[in-house]
């Protein structure tokens, strides 16, 4: 069995050759131009098997200007020739559409002929129904649909061609809207829904999550994650009895739009909309109305126009969102995929809700996708060429940091103990045309700190900015600690020695070139003083301490700091305690974004609200503060982990005790909504 597969380098076709590498045998060639074979070598490193291959060729070129020789020496072995290789964005012009859409598929058909393949098959669209309204089966196609851009025309006109043109039996998958892997959220391109995210983010930044928002009913959309097309399209693709047939690679059933956009928002921890007239009420009324005169159906007319489109790109094109995609956000078709659902069943694949991965989703984006920092000049101006030492740089907010560094123009200097994940790092900043270095060091090792100053100094022409990020949290109260003091001295030693021992080490290089900014990710817990985490916050109010009387020995050197009170994240730190996956929690990306501040505007300190309301609590009234962290400490107790025991698995002593675990559960949340970011 051998494959050829054009578009392997884009988002559908690396997951596809995924699957093909997993689940099949045989070769796999891969079409690329020769100027890309740079970009196609980490993805078959990540593939991870020689048996992908690549053939140089051109999409634009008759028989994608593959080399006749290797045509003649191939011919009669290719069983399936995938065809993916295609423009999948509603924003390309016309003339890109149709270079890529239409006559690459003319040419890919081509040499799958000269080449004698098996079975041709087609990377379609839903975009090919175009406006048409209705029920739109997997067995329809010429419906006299209008086709509103060049995007839908195209994707008709491609399918097409391989209908009436090809030689050889074919299948044609038309995939509704791609989302990022269900998994792990990989996405490489702003697309769809990825267009409103950078507003949903302006939204959750200025706005509290409990407002609601009113929204209206914007039809139905439909989205499907990238794995879910990769796997059914190798499932499909394998079965026999289904050539001349298409597969519609949809959601079911379909998606409101706002109910797909709260989806996101909820993700994000923004605020979510409303729509105060219920569907079916609407619906009943409005379907009485001449189809052209139905409120959605004027709405997208009026939004379509030239005149909106001008306005729509002056407002909302600002914020990321193209005009040309508010016109197609939703479908007027409704999509059939019975006979998908019947060929798939059995399989184990099937399309999972969108609530249950949207999270992976906006964690990606927000973490790899979001280019805010890099558009805002003050940023870029601070740190544009500026060498950062970040530490505990493999992951959280230490790696989110380093990409948002790079992103400005900055060169991130990566340091934690593991060697492998500074690499992966290093190699993503890279690929995204950044520069970083590397230098793994074990940062509770003083020796090891000693040794990295020494590096840093000699390597680097510079030490602009410190960010010590690096740190160990233990939960646990002081009734367990009595032959636990070794948690107090690793606390200490990380979150403390390792990091004054770092700045001090650097502090030569820093007064020499007189200047230089420190920045201390220290803990809303030194201001908010809460239970079971003593070690932790007496380690970072060291930090604090330290900093704070060093501060006004350096200054007159150009050397500040900025001590940065962090509320609870949603980083691999504070995994093991499992209360915390129900509590409201920040991001990396947003602890990211208060780092980056922290470097731009360089203040004495960064507080929350709520931080800042505990320090004057703990001054101002200590008995009151006191009474209520012991009530905190009686509605939170220590962990399974932290009293030595594995947690309860026994089905029954769990039923005896849910009544009364149900009643804690809703004090926990409530204390936990009302002391937002707090480390209970």
């Amino acid at each position: 069995m051998a494959y050829f597969v054009t578009g392997a380098t884009g988002f559908i076709g690396r997951h596809l050759v995924d699957e093909l590498v997993s689940n099949r045998e045989g070769e796999i060639f891969v079409l690329c131009r020769e100027s890309s074979l740079d970009r196609l070598a980490p993805l078959i490193a990540r593939w991870g098997s020689t048996r992908v291959i690549p053939v140089v060729g051109d999409l634009s070129a008759d028989g994608l200007g593959v080399d006749q020789e290797w045509v003649s020496e191939h011919a009669g072995s290719i069983d399936h020739f995938f065809h993916l290789a295609a423009i999948y964005d509603m924003t390309a012009d016309d003339a890109t559409n149709q270079t890529m859409n239409v006559d690459g598929t003319r040419h890919a058909l081509e040499l799958a002929d000269a080449l004698d393949a098996g079975r041709f098959h087609q990377v379609s669209s839903v975009a090919a129904a175009g406006d048409y309204h209705g029920h739109f089966g997997e067995d329809m196609f010429e419906e006299g649909q209008p086709l509103p851009s060049p995007y839908h025309r195209t994707k008709y006109e491609s399918e097409k061609i391989v209908r009436d043109e090809a030689t050889m039996p074919w299948r044609v998958y038309r995939p509704s809207i791609v989302l990022g892997h269900s998994e792990t959220g990989d996405m490489d391109k702003i697309d769809g829904p990825y267009y409103f995210f950078p507003l949903i983010k302006r939204l959750r930044d200025s706005l509290p999550s409990w407002l609601p928002l009113v929204g209206i009913d914007l039809g139905d959309t439909n989205m499907v994650p990238v794995d879910y097309v990769a796997k059914a399209m190798d499932h499909l693709a394998h079965l026999e009895g289904h050539d001349r047939e298409a597969f519609h690679l949809v959601n079911p059933d379909p998606q409101p739009l706002v109910e797909s956009i709260n989806a996101f928002c909820a993700a994000a921890g923004a605020p979510r909309f409303a729509t105060p007239l219920d569907r079916g009420l609407t619906s009943a009324t409005t379907g009485l109305l001449p189809r052209v005169l139905r409120p959605l159906n004027l709405l997208t007319a009026v939004v379509r126009s030239g005149p909106a489109q001008v306005v729509l790109d002056q407002t909302l094109g600002r914020l990321g969102v193209p005009a040309e995609v508010l016109g197609h956000s939703s479908f007027s078709a409704v999509f059939d995929s019975q006979q998908t659902q019947r060929a798939l069943a059995g399989s184990g694949i099937a399309v999972p809700t969108l609530e249950s991965y949207a999270r992976v989703l906006w964690t990606y984006w927000e973490d790899n996708l979001d280019t805010s920092t890099s558009r805002s000049p003050r940023t870029r101006g601070a740190l544009e060429g500026k060498y950062v030492v970040i530490t505990g740089a493999s992951s959280g907010i230490g790696k989110v940091t380093a990409l948002k560094v790079a992103q400005a123009g900055g060169i991130p200097v990566l340091v934690a103990r593991g060697k492998d994940k500074l690499e992966a790092t290093l190699a993503t900043i890279e690929q995204r045309g950044g520069e970083a270095r590397a230098f793994p060091c074990d940062l509770s090792d003083l020796e090891a700190i000693d040794a990295l100053c020494e590096r840093l100094v000699a390597e680097l022409p510079s030490i602009d900015f410190v960010v010590n990020n690096a740190g160990r949290s233990i939960r646990r109260s002081l009734k367990l600690s009595q032959d636990r003091f070794h948690d107090f001295e690793r606390t200490m030693q990380l979150n403390y020695f390792g990091a004054i021992r770092l700045v001090i080490g650097l502090m030569p290089q820093l007064t020499k070139q007189h200047s230089g900014h420190i920045v201390n990710i220290s803990s809303i817990g030194v201001q908010t003083n809460p239970p079971r985490f003593s070690a932790y916050v007496a380690s970072k109010a060291a930090l604090d301490a330290w900093s704070n009387v060093v501060s006004s020995e350096v200054v007159g050197h150009g050397v500040t700091f900025t001590n940065v009170h962090m509320p609870l994240v949603r980083t691999p730190m504070i995994a093991p305690t499992k209360i915390y996956d129900k509590f409201p929690t920040i991001s990396p990306a947003q602890a990211a974004d208060v780092v980056i501040r922290a470097m731009v505007e360089r203040p004495h300190e960064i507080n929350t609200t709520l931080g800042t309301a505990g320090a004057l609590a703990h001054t101002v009234a200590p008995r009151a503060a006191f009474r209520v962290l012991n009530l905190a400490y009686q509605v939170f107790p220590d962990s399974a982990a932290a009293k030595g025991q594995k947690p309860a698995s026994d089905a029954a002593a769990g039923a005896a005790e849910a009544p009364a675990a149900g009643h804690r559960e809703t004090e926990q949340m409530l204390l936990a909504q009302l002391f937002r970011g707090v480390h209970w």
